[in-house]
């Protein structure tokens, strides 16, 4: 997901999604454990998505204060 799909969601839609990534990298990190995950940088992109969406979540936050 594009950082401009995400501006234009709602908070409720982004901690869905966050929940949604939470589970996921989870996933992503037993397959890495059981040298089972091919795309390793799945991980990190995942953790990317999880910070951005946070942060758009405060800066949401921030403007309807």
């Amino acid at each position: 997901m594009k950082l401009s799909e995400m501006r234009e969601k709602s908070v409720d839609e982004l901690q869905s999604a966050i929940v949604d990534w939470k589970k996921q990298l989870l996933e992503s990190r037993l397959q890495l454990s059981t040298h089972k995950l091919e795309n390793t940088a799945s991980i990190s992109k995942t953790k990317k998505l999880i910070a951005q969406a946070k942060t758009i979540i405060t800066e949401k936050g921030v403007q309807n204060a």
